[in-house]
């Protein structure tokens, strides 16, 4: 497993950050960069399940059922991958088991808020985060700073 590292330096505090983070309309807004219609299912509560999936709601397009490892409001928020999601069942036999997605907001000296975000991912998808993260993190800056 490949550890990808990103950060973006947002004009804002921390907490309009992680509103814009974690919100379903916003949410949904900045992870189209990865995939259209992308969005998130749970009751965002540590320790909880959480469901990735694509515009159809079930996985059929693909997605990735996780665990909310960490949640430290306006701080915090670190994804344990599981496995796969595809026509509504999960798979925890493959797909990106025990990989991690760390979201770290950290306040600068200026009053905005650095975004940190570390992601566990295999060799063929490297080269894709690459491209699109840094894309992600542009659209999360601009839904924040506007």
């Amino acid at each position: 497993m490949e550890k990808l590292n990103f950060t973006t330096t947002i004009n804002a505090p921390r907490e309009r950050v992680w509103q814009v983070l974690w919100d379903d309309a916003s949410y949904r807004a900045w992870t189209a960069t990865f995939h259209e219609g992308s969005h998130a299912v749970s009751d965002w509560q540590e320790g909880s399940k959480i469901l990735f999936l694509g515009p159809d709601g079930n996985g059929g397009t693909g997605g990735m059922t996780s665990r909310i490892a960490k949640l430290v409001p306006n701080d915090t928020m670190i994804f344990e991958h599981l496995g796969e999601v595809a026509n509504g069942v999960e798979d925890f036999s493959k797909g990106w088991k025990d990989a991690f997605e760390k979201y770290y907001l950290r306040p600068t000296a200026d009053g905005g808020t650095e975004l940190a975000v570390e992601l566990d991912t295999v060799g063929e998808y490297a080269s894709y985060f690459q491209e699109t993260f840094p894309k992600a993190l542009a659209k999360i800056k601009e839904l924040v700073e506007a």
